[in-house]
């Protein structure tokens, strides 16, 4: 089992499950402020490391590893947490949480700054499974998110079940700029405050025999 991060505020009313993103890993400023605020919500927040950004501690550098082998470490580690359990993931690490949402035993997903294509490629969608899902899923997109920004957003097709909320002038670690009135600190309470709303919902609208606890 991969080492992990918690955050228990001791009172949790669910797990959610926080994978990183493609270039930064569980112990980097932003996912430590963003667990911290999720756990002072009532979450217990579990952070881990996909085996890329495990390698890069030992020396090593190598680049993100392929698709089925973060679904894989994923999976390993979902299956390890108490339930309710709800995925989550920052950029590439919500992409994943967004694929296996499905596929898990779990409420549903969150994805602080979805990577919908790669910057400067609009036309290579990252949606397909977006398009179909079943279960709830929330995405924290911020406006100017050269992954996907608001305008670009709002012409997809996606399932009624995902639900994208705008995180003011936010970028796509949903910081924004100086000039726009608004920090970084308040972006991230409002996503925390959005993702622990959802999460509660859902806790609320599960039956408890489905809950695990």
């Amino acid at each position: 089992m991969t080492e992990l991060r918690i955050d228990d505020p001791g009172d949790a009313i669910a797990t959610l499950l926080l994978a990183h993103g493609a270039g930064a890993g569980m112990d980097h400023e932003w996912m430590g402020a963003v667990a911290a605020e999720l756990a002072a919500r009532r979450l217990r927040v579990v952070r881990f490391e996909f085996p890329f950004m495990a390698a890069r501690r030992l020396g090593r550098r190598p680049g993100p590893d392929r698709m089925q082998k973060l679904l894989e470490r994923f999976r390993e580690v979902a299956a390890a947490q108490p339930r309710p359990l709800v995925l989550a993931g920052k950029s590439m690490g919500g992409r994943v949480a967004t694929m296996l949402v499905d596929e898990l035993d779990c409420l549903g997903a969150v994805a602080f700054g979805y990577p919908f294509h790669p910057p400067g490629k609009p036309d290579r969608l990252r949606t397909a499974h977006l398009e179909e899902v079943q279960r709830p899923v929330l995405i924290l997109q911020g406006e100017r998110d050269a992954f996907g920004g608001r305008d670009e957003v709002a012409g997809y097709s996606l399932a009624a079940q995902v639900d994208v909320r705008w995180l003011h002038d936010g970028d796509h670690s949903l910081a924004p700029r100086k000039r726009s009135g608004s920090t970084l600190a308040q972006n991230l309470g409002q996503a925390a405050d959005e993702a622990a709303a959802f999460c509660r919902d859902l806790v609320a609208r599960t039956p408890r025999a489905r809950r695990g606890s």
